[in-house]
């Protein structure tokens, strides 16, 4: 397991907020102060290998709030992002508390046991629909008490409809170690949103160029952004941009990567402004 952080900026934890996102390769957090809204540190662990299941997740969290003195302080405000595939978005018009199982059971298999969680989109009327993972709220409630939590497919939404101003298709890719989220917005409308598993630079490009297709997108003109792990002397960009004419990348202009050694668009579920 990997350990990349910035220096401390701060003296009391008790006036900062936590923020906390986890998946099957890695754990990451940031402080915010509460007053200036501002990041004043980040941290990033990255495991060797995708874990099998939540109850291995669990295991390596455990540990490190072990041996990561910061995690035992208090704070204002706890917030927790689960970055999993298990989550739809759904249309408010179509929206009912009483069918968020069914809502899942046409991308992923569901179990009885399962609990279902829902976000509020409120940009584009729509909940995000999703598994947590429980025993990883157990746990973080037994540490912090009450916690907000939200999916990662809202926070990226969000960030990318703040980030859109366009009137015509854009598309955002997020990167992460095994899975790409893809968004499509038009004029601040949703398109599409999807999160697909690749394991190879052909994988990767297949399922940007299928929805590209599917969406009636010219390679020629429309934008791609790409946020998270990629790089641009990596193979997953190299062969987007044999496909793609104008891919970019959605830098944040969050001040705490003048004291991280990470390109602007990394991390962008935690750190993206």
């Amino acid at each position: 397991m990997k350990k990349k952080n910035s220096h401390i900026s701060f003296q009391n934890f008790k006036e900062n907020k936590l923020s906390i996102q986890f998946n099957l390769d890695g754990f990451s957090f940031c402080i915010t102060n509460s007053n200036t809204k501002q990041d004043v540190y980040f941290c990033e662990y990255t495991f060797e290998d995708t874990l099998k299941t939540p109850e291995n997740l669990l295991e390596k969290i455990k540990e490190i709030f072990k041996n990561d003195t910061i995690l035992q302080e208090d704070f204002s405000e706890v917030n927790v992002i689960h970055q999993n595939e298990l989550s739809s978005i759904v249309p408010n018009a179509f929206f009912s508390e009483e069918k968020l199982t069914s809502y899942l059971n046409y991308n992923i298999k569901t179990f009885a046991t399962d609990f279902i969680a829902f976000d509020e989109i409120a940009q584009i009327s729509a909940k995000s629909v999703y598994i947590p993972y429980v025993n990883i709220n157990n746990y973080l409630f037994q540490n912090f008490g009450d916690f907000n939590y939200q999916h990662h497919s809202t926070v990226l939404l969000e960030k990318y409809l703040n980030h859109n101003s366009a009137k015509e298709k854009v598309m955002y890719v997020n990167v992460s170690k095994n899975y790409l989220d893809i968004i499509v917005l038009q004029n601040n409308t949703l398109l599409l949103s999807n999160c697909f598993k690749f394991t190879t630079k052909e994988d990767f490009i297949y399922y940007i160029l299928f929805v590209a297709e599917q969406l009636s997108l010219d390679n020629s003109k429309f934008s791609l952004y790409f946020t998270g792990q990629i790089a641009l002397e990596s193979e997953l960009y190299k062969i987007a941009y044999q496909y793609i004419k104008n891919c970019y990348f959605l830098e944040s202009k969050n001040e705490i990567f003048k004291h991280l050694d990470a390109a602007n668009h990394n991390n962008y579920i935690l750190l993206g402004l």
